[in-house]
């Protein structure tokens, strides 16, 4: 179990590192409507879902806090930035690495709905927080072609990265 998200994990990272290496640096500002987020901040946004990833593994959210502490504030440096999303999963994934199936199996706390608290498994929440990563690489796949990037394959060919 635990080795199978590894694997998934480790391999959706990669993914993710392609599209943000193909990022063009002089459009991090890019902000493709005013309710988005910019591409800086929509790629802090993993960094912080490590941030969160942690505290719900650590159950904060049953302990009445919501993170252990104040967020990483986002580097101005893009290669700060990506420094930093490297560090943070590197030691997200050695947290998963490090746990038995026992505790993969007990519950956590985290929103099951808005404004809805309940039980999720730290298996099945490590699966939620993926595919919201997959989400939001999926959005900054989108400003990247908007802000003249070239973007990477990332589950079959895409227009600038052809299979034949």
């Amino acid at each position: 179990m635990k080795q199978q998200f590894l694997d998934v994990y480790d391999e959706e990272h990669a993914r993710t590192m392609r599209v943000l290496h193909a990022y063009p640096e002089d459009k991090l500002n890019l902000r493709p409507h005013p309710k988005l987020k910019t591409a800086r901040e929509l790629t802090w946004v993993f960094v912080l879902e490590c941030y969160l990833g942690t505290a719900v593994w650590n159950d904060e959210y049953a302990k009445g806090r919501t993170v252990s502490g104040k967020p990483p504030a986002a580097p101005e440096d893009w290669k700060e930035i990506l420094s930093a999303l490297e560090k943070s999963n590197k030691d997200f994934r050695g947290l998963i690495e490090s746990a038995s199936d026992d505790t993969l199996r007990e519950n956590v706390h985290f929103f099951k709905g808005p404004k809805t608290m309940g039980e999720i498994s730290r298996i099945n929440w490590l699966w939620f927080l993926l595919h919201d990563q997959i989400h939001h690489r999926g959005q900054l796949s989108v400003y990247l072609r908007m802000a003249d990037g070239k973007v990477p394959a990332i589950y079959g060919p895409s227009g600038d990265e052809p299979w034949t």
